[in-house]
């Protein structure tokens, strides 16, 4: 059975950031993720972590001036130095919570932009943040997004992520599979799942168009959820949907996981 990770930038809401940990326990997660750390110091979430018994298994390096608008800057020419302190900050960070998966965001392509100069900025760049979270056993994840929800974001497809990957090379890159934006960009997620499984790092799920409980919208999940046990697809499912209202009230698709014990 599928294992789950709530996604505390989305869920939980409620209430302040910290304590969205001991809310995520209480609902019955064992796991948890969020987009970003740094407005908290490390030690406060690594507290939150032990306290409630959870594992963190996955954030995102600093994407630049997110609240100016910027999703990232890997695939950025000229922000090469800021891009290695993000990377530098963000295993920091990891290293501190036990986190093996950190996601780099692409970055979006200016109008007018080089896209083939902005790809080879982005090949190096990860070929770079790789080899340092290679040193401290963790696993870089690149993810598809799509436009309607970020416009101009330079990855949109599951072809064109692991296509990076194999131009990069390097063992511990690996693609983070959001079903939500697979479907809006390209639909086919169980065939992409069956194709790419080795290399799918990390998965996440969300109901499609609005993002909200997965079990809304027009994505087959329970499906999905058998074929992930059928491919034998080990890895966590990250939660990263909008509640329609209360996060526990919208839980009911969950409660039948809630009981099963952590794994890594």
């Amino acid at each position: 059975m599928p294992k789950f990770a709530a996604n505390l930038t989305m869920m939980f809401n409620e209430v302040p950031f910290l304590q969205r940990f001991a809310a995520a326990a209480e609902a019955g997660f064992t796991a948890v993720e969020f987009l970003f750390p740094y407005e908290h110091a490390a030690e406060d979430i690594a507290r939150a972590l032990k306290d409630n018994g959870l594992q963190n298994v996955l954030f995102n390096m600093p994407p630049g001036d997110w609240t100016g608008g910027e999703r990232g800057m890997a695939s950025l020419p000229g922000r090469e130095s800021e891009f290695r302190e993000g990377i530098a900050k963000a295993i920091g960070y990891a290293k501190i919570l036990g986190t093996p998966r950190l996601h780099v965001m692409a970055g979006l392509l200016p109008a007018g932009g080089d896209r083939d100069i902005a790809r080879a900025t982005y090949i190096d760049n990860l070929r770079h943040a790789c080899a340092e979270a290679a040193r401290h056993g963790i696993m870089i994840l690149i993810e598809p997004i799509n436009t309607r929800d970020i416009p101009g974001y330079f990855l949109n497809t599951q072809a064109e992520a692991h296509a990076i990957r194999e131009e990069v090379g390097a063992d511990n890159l690996k693609v983070q599979m959001d079903f939500y934006h697979v479907q809006i960009v390209e639909g086919d997620i169980a065939m992409k799942v069956r194709r790419h499984l080795p290399h799918i790092g990390h998965i996440q799920i969300a109901g499609v168009p609005e993002r909200n409980e997965p079990d809304t919208g027009e994505i087959n999940y329970p499906y999905l959820f058998k074929l992930l046990d059928e491919v034998g697809y080990d890895g966590w499912l990250g939660c990263e949907y909008r509640p329609a209202g209360g996060t526990v009230d919208g839980l009911g698709w969950f409660m039948q996981f809630a009981a099963r014990p952590a794994t890594t």
